[in-house]
């Protein structure tokens, strides 16, 4: 290539010194030209040159123009470091995305410096990169939103500590897809694994065994069936003391209504929402934890009934049981039929019947 890139410095000195922004784009547009058109020939000292000339001709064109440069740059493997880092930090996400997704020069300094700085599109960009290594995604992992956390554990050359995968089960606590995504990685250290599946819903228990291959399948099932067996042997009698405290306060304020019971559901607040059915339904505060804990709604019902609840705050308290997760549109369909078929009469002589066995 003998010493063509040399033969710039007199344009360049120019441009930069005398050269309008219109100039300053056009000299840009010619000399990208030239550097893709032989990139992959050109020496370390070359490329270097080039960057140097792409640092001094980006600082005062159009953004437009900046884009089309990173663009052009990402993806060459030999790619002037210096301008691309310039490019990586750019606040415009057109111009830093190309960057932050392709180029193979930036390396993992360079990322991790973008992440803890650059807002959420910066952080996409990054996440979609083929490759990444475990100090860029526990910068992601802690401050990227959804959608990146989601990107992170779909990207299978994307490398994630101990604490990362521990983030990330944390978060998909409230977020199944997640969940499903991270119960997915063939990298999962096993004690991690076994935590998401404990918190997982039963949805995301069939998506992740529906989605995996036969051997993963196996040890999802077998975990499924340690983890039940272990929460079995695990719970006990649940201590109802200070919710009961709770409840007592508000019934002498009379303020346990419906309302107050709905709010514990949607808060998730077992042992208030036990204590105060059994309030409002007058029955023995046993009998109201073991009907809860059943896994059919229908006693359910019949306790509500007796205690004069609408369907608003009946529905809430079905949601409401450990045993909920699967329930489907339909089953509530069916159990809101029920309902209005259940009299008040029959509701309370079913619970005087109940009240007596448990005397």
């Amino acid at each position: 290539m003998g010493a063509t890139p040399f033969s710039l410095i007199p344009e360049l000195e120019d441009v930069v010194q005398h050269g309008s922004r219109d100039k300053r784009v056009q000299t840009l547009q010619r000399i990208t030209t030239l550097f893709l058109a032989g990139a992959n020939r050109y020496s370390d000292q070359h490329v270097e040159l080039f960057d140097d000339v792409f640092v001094l001709l980006i600082e005062e064109i159009e953004n437009q123009a900046r884009a089309e440069l990173s663009n052009h740059l990402a993806p060459v493997k030999n790619g002037p470091v210096k301008v691309l880092r310039k490019l990586a930090k750019d606040d415009d996400i057109a111009i830093a995305g190309p960057v932050l997704k392709l180029a193979a020069r930036l390396d993992e300094a360079d990322l991790v410096e973008v992440a803890n700085t650059k807002g959420q599109a910066h952080l996409h960009a990054i996440s979609t990169r083929p490759v990444l290594g475990e100090a860029v995604t526990d910068v992601l992992v802690s401050r990227g939103n959804r959608d990146v956390a989601r990107r992170v554990a779909d990207n299978r050359g994307a490398r994630i500590s101990e604490a990362g995968f521990h983030r990330l089960v944390k978060r998909a606590e409230e977020d199944g897809i997640l969940a499903e995504k991270v119960g997915l990685r063939s990298d999962i250290p096993a004690p991690i694994f076994r935590n998401l599946l404990t918190k997982a819903t039963a949805v995301v228990h069939r998506r992740l065994i529906a989605s995996a291959t036969p051997e993963v399948r196996a040890a999802i099932c077998d975990v499924l069936a340690k983890v039940s067996k272990e929460v079995g042997a695990r719970v006990g009698p649940r201590d109802y003391r200070a919710a009961q405290r709770v409840v007592l306060g508000l019934d002498l304020a009379k303020k346990l209504d419906e309302t107050t019971l709905t709010a514990f559901c949607s808060e998730g607040k077992h042992e208030e929402t036990v204590v105060t059915l059994a309030t409002l339904a007058k029955v023995p505060l046993k009998i109201a934890d073991r009907l809860m804990d059943g896994d059919r709604p229908d006693p359910i019902l019949i306790l509500c009934k007796a205690a004069g609840l609408g369907w608003p705050a009946v529905k809430a308290v079905i949601l409401a049981r450990p045993d909920s997760a699967g329930t489907s549109t339909q089953g509530l369909d069916n159990a809101f039929a029920n309902y209005g078929r259940l009299s008040a009469s029959t509701a309370q002589r079913v619970v005087r019947f109940w009240q007596r066995q448990d005397a």
